[in-house]
């Protein structure tokens, strides 16, 4: 794995929970924050500086005994990627949540690394999102994607929770292969329009351990051999959803409004898995 990116310890076997898992955020903090609140967590902004200088805190209040787990993609297409971002370091710092990063992540922090990047697929309304904030924010987000654990393993090895997709063989591991693998899923070049093809990579895992994942936004989560998905494409108009576990129990709230616009439609791709070439 490159050096000095995702350093984060992965794994947490001897963390059993209850944990309330959250799918895709995309800078949508609004509908982050109600539903937090539904699952009995309490969140107070408080804005503090001398001379109008911007120093933005957020507290977050848990349930007995809970924390979250964010799966990734707290930026880009929606209103509030900084205040996302704050709920999430300032949860992961005071140990109230765990987090592993998404694609969009990944992308967002080469942009604060100072790499050339396209600012594509929602990362231009980021950028100027944080044109508003200072310079130690900037630095403060970096460092915390940049130690975030690529994925997390869970409750005595029953639970993983990864962005995107983990194959069985890889739990445990952290090769660039693996690193690909959980941050973009399985994929293939792009199609027509310039969009990644993707394989339906759950359809083909027969793992014990239950794979909690988000990356690809769905209409409802459906378990698939023992996987769920729970990006329900908030920023599309959607919806932003929790799953409890160990209680299996899953909670939605709906989007205020459609911040982006979705180039295709909900659902997993219709394409059968790939045979593993590691197999």
């Amino acid at each position: 794995m490159t050096s000095g990116v995702f350093t984060g310890r992965i794994d947490h076997r001897d963390a059993s929970g209850p944990f309330d898992i959250i799918g895709d955020v995309h800078g949508c903090a609004d509908e982050l924050i109600e539903l937090m609140q539904r699952l009995g967590y309490t969140v107070h902004f408080h804005d503090m500086g001398p001379g109008g200088e911007k120093r933005r805190r957020v507290r977050v209040h848990n349930p007995e005994g809970r924390r979250i787990i964010f799966v990734g993609d707290l930026v880009d297409r929606g209103p509030r990627s900084p205040d996302a971002l704050r709920i999430a370091m300032a949860m992961v710092e005071d140990e109230q949540a765990l987090c592993v990063p998404g694609n969009h992540d990944a992308k967002f922090m080469r942009w604060l690394q100072g790499r050339n990047v396209k600012p594509t697929h929602g990362l231009d309304l980021t950028m100027e999102q944080m044109a508003e904030e200072p310079r130690e924010f900037h630095d403060q987000v970096r460092v915390f994607l940049e130690r975030l654990p690529l994925y997390l393993w869970l409750d005595e090895g029953r639970l993983v929770v990864v962005h995107a997709a983990i194959r069985e063989r890889m739990i445990g591991t952290t090769s660039d292969h693996t690193r690909t693998f959980c941050l973009y899923g399985d994929t293939d070049g792009t199609d027509a329009d310039g969009l990644p093809i993707r394989y339906h990579w759950a359809a083909a895992y027969s793992g014990a351990a239950t794979i909690v994942y988000g990356h690809t936004p769905i209409l409802e989560p459906g378990w698939v051999n023992n996987t769920l998905c729970i990006d329900t494409g908030c920023c599309f108009g959607g919806a932003i959803t929790a799953l409890r576990w160990p209680e299996l129990e899953i909670v939605s709230v709906s989007a205020r409004r459609a911040y982006a616009e979705r180039r295709r439609p909900f659902g997993h791709p219709p394409l059968r898995p790939r045979a593993d070439p590691h197999d």
